[in-house]
């Protein structure tokens, strides 16, 4: 049986204020994704949960899943669903049993049942099950399952997967939507996730019988522990940091007889915009994106070298703006005070300078403008006497402590 697999969709979102749905890239992947499907022709679909970005998605995030359940229908293929963080199951599984007439199966609230939606399909080695989990918490298991003492997530996963009539004689396929672990590390998380780190934790050994678990919920594409515990990853980048991940594409799971070894490959789809990051001095960049000019993408600047000036951002927004590609991320990490007395040796904990807080300070106060060659000089010399205060001295006598009252009376007079 082959299955591909896929997560973490999130129709709907914006990144740094662009809509990935306004702006044409979620439909762009549906209509490569659907045409992917028509070429492998798959025996089934997993989503495994975050279809949509919130809860109460917009319009258009519906009609655009609406058209993609719809295209794998007119297609003849079952599809397996499961409700993320982000969505509401409630909703998610709006009149789900006429849908399951259909081919379109979608997991159930645990709310009044401690039973897991269940689908079976067949092929030459015999039955298939899907066990379809929406994400799910201590409390709510607790709840379905009428034990107030499950308090930990994978105590309670456990427990509400023993309550299933699972043959392990055959084969299964979890879906779920959970932060699975290896021995308590967690897999690379992107930028776009909002989970906190540490919360919610599932071993993968929690999963032990099962002979795929198609999960989401991280938004790199990578296994958890062994190689048939699997994220499937986002099928965008919808953070900077996550163009570092591998490729991104649906999972193509092949599932053999029982027993026999069980095949994963991603296949990439590339997307509309792909996303990209300068890194580098202004007349480097200048010189690199002017040679070799590329059109249609996301891109994040980052100075080396200098300030982020108004004319430096203009040109390079200009530019881009030209080539059919949007600046998202601007920003400098150029730092004036960098190998000041003050800044920490080699090897020290990472800190600013206390030059580096009076100017970050004076460009709070003035709106976002930075210190000029002047500011920058009296603001050294701020530092410098700061770090060589005395601080065993009376605070009003010091010279830090004049400096402070300095700018308090200014500040009063204002």
């Amino acid at each position: 049986m082959r299955i591909l697999h896929i997560a973490d969709l999130h129709f709907g979102k914006s990144v740094h204020g662009v809509s990935m749905l306004e702006n044409g890239d979620q439909g762009y992947w549906v209509d490569r994704f659907l045409a992917l499907v028509s070429e492998i022709k798959p025996d089934a679909v997993v989503i495994a949960g975050d279809v949509y970005d919130r809860s109460a998605p917009s319009g258009d995030a519906v009609e655009l899943l609406s058209r993609m359940l719809t295209g794998l229908s007119d297609q003849g293929v079952p599809v397996m669903m499961v409700a993320g963080n982000h969505d509401s199951v409630q909703r998610l599984s709006f009149a789900s049993p006429m849908l399951a007439r259909q081919g379109l199966h979608i997991s159930r609230p645990l709310f009044g049942t401690d039973r897991l939606e269940s689908v079976t399909l067949n092929d030459d080695d015999g039955p298939v099950t899907f066990w379809l989990m929406p994400y799910v918490f201590p409390a709510l298991i607790a709840q379905a399952l009428g034990r107030e003492n499950l308090r930990d997530y994978d105590a309670a996963v456990r427990a509400l997967l023993e309550r299933q009539e699972v043959d392990f004689r055959q084969r299964n396929v979890l879906v779920a939507h959970q932060n699975v672990t290896a021995n308590g590390r967690e897999a690379d998380r992107g930028g776009s996730e909002t989970t906190i780190g540490g919360v919610g934790q599932i071993d993968y050994r929690c999963f032990d019988g099962f002979d795929y678990v198609a999960l989401g919920h991280i938004h790199a594409a990578c296994p958890v522990g062994r190689e048939t515990v699997r994220y499937a990853g986002s099928p965008l980048c919808y953070h900077f940091n996550e163009i570092r991940q591998p490729a991104k594409g649906p999972v193509l799971v092949r599932l053999g007889p029982k027993g026999t070894p069980v095949g994963t490959e991603v296949l990439k789809i590339p997307p509309l915009h792909p996303l990209r990051e300068l890194r580098g001095s202004c007349e480097e960049l200048k010189k690199r994106e002017l040679a070799a000019p590329r059109t249609n993408e996301y891109l994040r600047l980052v100075l080396t070298d200098q300030k982020l000036s108004p004319e430096i951002s203009a040109f390079f927004d200009d530019l881009f703006r030209s080539r059919g590609s949007i600046l998202m991320e601007r920003c400098s990490e150029y730092d004036p005070f960098q190998g000041s007395a003050s800044s920490p040796a080699p090897g020290a904990l990472e800190q600013k300078s206390i030059q580096r807080l009076f100017s970050d300070f004076y460009s709070e106060r003035s709106g976002g403008a930075p210190p000029d060659e002047d500011d920058l000089a009296l603001l050294s010399f701020a530092g410098e006497i700061a770090v060589h205060a005395d601080t065993h001295a009376d605070p009003a006598e010091s010279e830090i402590g004049k400096i402070l009252a300095f700018i308090a009376d200014q500040e009063a007079n204002q």
